[in-house]
């Protein structure tokens, strides 16, 4: 109850200096914090898209010309008296002094009411010519260590653009990004729950800020645990500074057989071949895992893993291109990962692409995102990790991004022409003197300006993407490095720095801010370049741990202190089924054209890898079940990873798998063909699909029931060695990298 009063009691002091103490209170600075805060302008109550109860505002106060009116012209201006103020339907309403489908907002006499009646009172003016807007917003104390069951109260700063800062913790809209850590109340305190960290958000006007509260683990761990730890690079630095302060215990180095299969799936998503196992387990150099490293970043496969991937974020496929098209680009994109081009280099070439989509494919981007929306809201996320969706229509209701910024960004695309090529599937892209992307709301064209960058003249006759590239290339750029650093990162590790990977905003902070920071440093020091980032990460000690949790680190899932296992994607699975029951798959089917009929069949050489298609669009049942890129939105979301009963019954009943084992040419066919022993086959398919030889318990169970095979005849055993394939390809340990 204190707190309460202590704010009442700050409110004339707070707000005084908006206009003076005698003066009516500020509407954009002052009557919009408390809808805000209170909740009447969220998308639950009066800022849905269709209002509530007669009554629609703007979604978080982001249009105050448009709630002015609202509030003082419709419904026959009969929300403010202004003669009788405290006769104001908005004052009765909001007190529930009438009947209100939103309940009690705020309590007769206190400092909101009072300054809701003030403004009444005053004439209910509305956004006033020259008055400060809000610059910047502070969230003190900006970190903090505690214990469970501790409580903090945390204080909001204002800056205006007239200098002056302002106390509007009272005002501010509170969140915590891990409740089971922290939880925060609508007054600002916050109280710790459990161990782990949590980041406090704080949201008022249009501007957000971040705080973190850390609550070590209870662990008893000795601190040469840390020091003794192994420290191979800045990543090993950071990560263990973090690992240290939350008392989690990091697990041991993994061994060269899982570093080795890892490695392999991680970078080039093949399995090693037994040799190649053979010759790294005997090989007795010390730098034997960074000479895998640099050999397999050479690889042939390293370019079709890495192609198919960044064709999966650039949304290559026939869906919205011709097949000329579509192989145009795909070939642009593998031959930037060949030739290990810097990453602003090939976002620079896709932002200002023109000219022929087949002599030039990275064209073909403005022919998949042909709407001025599509393009900005698919720029942001594909290289700034960030979706600024909402904006299209109002604010962003979670960050600092606003309706104005998205229709300025738009309109650095707005003079862009596309016009169809004299041959079959070809399109022209080019830069157009005149035209303009406008406003949803206003209506008119806004300064072309990217997102926090400097507006360019409207009549400036270059190309406006220029301007564009300029500026998300630049070093000073916060969002560009970072938002392909966590892609990456989150490859290798399992879990992005930020998750999900293509969610980098303010109120979604990274698990480890240090080597977030440490990382894009790094990599915007090395020219963009992403093969060195690779590197970096492979031969850091966080990568080279064991999966093997500790009691200490068994509920860590994003500091780091182990290997984290995940499942294969689907086109990975697919080719390794190939591989090791040494049976291609045929890719000769059908593709879907972007109105769901077909296309031309196209028949893919035998021998191609499903890592090596350009086109999403072709058919698999086996490439759907386990959760395959569609390739229609910009959204990490489109892949999955969940396990699902349409993945059990394809490999049950399906027939990609059992079709590959029943096959003649099968490695089974083969391995019964030359007459090899039980023991040989189960070592063989562990050392080929496992990447390490069975243990004796392992032996002891498959050999007595091939053995038993063997006494019933060729057609019995058969059937046991493909049902041991069987039972090998569809363990978790093959379906998962470890």
């Amino acid at each position: 109850m204190m707190h309460r009063l202590l704010y009442a009691s700050l409110v004339p002091l707070l707000f005084a200096s908006f206009a003076g103490a005698a003066e009516v209170p500020s509407f954009r600075n002052q009557i919009i914090p408390i809808l805000t805060k209170t909740g009447c302008n969220s998308g639950a109550c009066h800022g849905a898209l269709a209002g509530k109860g007669g009554l629609k505002l703007s979604l978080r106060g982001f249009d105050p010309e448009s709630d002015h009116h609202v509030l003082t012209r419709q419904a026959l201006a009969r929300r403010v008296d202004l003669t009788n103020a405290a006769d104001s339907l908005l004052l009765k309403k909001v007190t529930r002094t009438m009947p209100h489908g939103g309940g009690r907002r705020i309590e007769e006499g206190s400092a909101n009411y009072t300054l809701l009646l003030d403004w009444v009172r005053g004439g209910a003016m509305g956004p006033r010519e020259g008055e400060p807007d809000l610059k910047s917003l502070e969230l003190l104390p900006k970190s903090a260590m505690a214990k469970p069951k501790d409580t903090l109260r945390v204080t909001v700063k204002g800056t205006y653009s007239d200098g002056t800062i302002r106390d509007v913790t009272a005002w501010t809209k509170f969140g915590s990004s891990e409740e089971p850590v922290a939880t925060v109340d609508d007054d600002g305190q916050v109280t710790v729950v459990t161990s782990g960290e949590a980041a406090i958000t704080a949201n008022f006007g249009s501007r957000v800020a971040t705080m973190t509260v850390t609550v070590p683990y209870t662990n008893a761990v000795a601190d040469d645990v840390y020091t003794k730890s192994p420290r191979r690079n800045f990543i090993d630095e950071h990560v263990l500074r973090k690992l240290q302060l939350l008392k989690i215990a990091p697990s041991g180095t993994c061994t060269d057989t899982e570093f080795l299969r890892r490695a392999y799936l991680d970078s080039c998503g093949i399995l090693p071949k037994p040799e190649e196992l053979q010759a790294f387990l005997v090989d007795a150099r010390i730098d034997k895992r960074e000479k895998v490293i640099d050999a397999l970043l050479a690889r042939p496969e390293f370019t079709d893993y890495w192609a198919h991937k960044w064709s999966d974020l650039l949304l290559v496929s026939s869906k919205r291109l011709p097949q000329p098209a579509v192989w145009a680009f795909y070939r642009k994109v593998r031959q930037s990962v060949s030739e290990n081009q810097p990453w602003d280099q090939f976002a620079r070439e896709i932002l200002t692409a023109s000219g022929s989509t087949i002599t030039n494919g990275a064209a073909g981007y403005f022919v998949i995102h042909k709407d001025v929306s599509d393009l900005v809201e698919s720029t942001t996320v594909t290289f700034l990790g960030t979706s600024i969706n909402c904006c299209r229509c109002h604010n962003h209701p979670l960050e600092k991004w606003t309706q104005d910024q998205y229709w300025s960004m738009a309109n650095l695309f707005g003079r862009v022409g596309l016009k169809n090529g004299e041959r079959a599937g070809e399109v022209y892209v080019q830069s157009l003197p005149t035209g303009d992307a406008l406003h949803l709301r206003r209506g008119i064209a806004m300064p072309p300006t990217p997102l926090d960058g400097k507006p360019m003249a409207a009549d400036v006759a270059t190309d406006r993407r220029e301007a564009l590239a300029d500026w998300m290339t630049a070093k000073e750029n916060p969002y560009f490095a970072k938002a392909v650093i966590n892609r990456i990162w989150r490859n290798y590790m399992g879990r992005g720095l930020v998750e999900a990977e293509d969610d980098l905003r303010e109120t979604n902070p990274p698990t480890n801010r240090e080597l977030f920071d440490a990382l894009a440093n790094d990599f915007i020091g090395h020219k963009y370049d992403v093969k060195h980032l690779m590197r970096t990460i492979l031969n850091s000690a966080a990568y080279q741990r064991s999966a093997q949790p500790l009691p200490t680190n068994a509920s860590d899932d994003r500091f780091y202190s182990r290997y984290l296992l995940r499942r294969l994607s689907a086109e990975v699975i697919l080719d390794a089924y190939s591989d090791v029951a040494n049976v291609p798959t045929p890719f000769n089917v059908l593709s879907l054209g972007a109105s769901g009929g077909t296309q031309n069949s196209t028949n893919y050489p035998t021998g191609t890898r499903a890592m090596q298609l350009p086109d999403s669009q072709l058919v698999s049942q086996f490439l759907d079940a386990f959760g395959r890129a569609e390739r229609g939105q910009t959204c990490s979301c489109e892949r999955t990873s969940d396990s699902s009963v349409s993945q059990a019954l394809h490999l049950n009943n399906g027939q990609t798998l059992n079709d590959k084992l029943r096959d003649k040419t099968s490695r089974v066919s083969i391995w019964l063909g030359d007459k090899s022993t039980d023991e040989e086959i189960v070592g063989r398919l562990y050392r080929l699909a496992l990447s390490r030889e069975p243990n004796a318990a392992e032996k002891a169970k498959l050999l007595p029931i091939l053995a038993a095979a063997n006494k019933e005849g060729p057609a019995a055993r058969r059937e046991a060695v493909e049902d041991l394939f069987w039972a090998v390809l569809t363990s978790q340990e093959f379906l998962f990298n470890r």
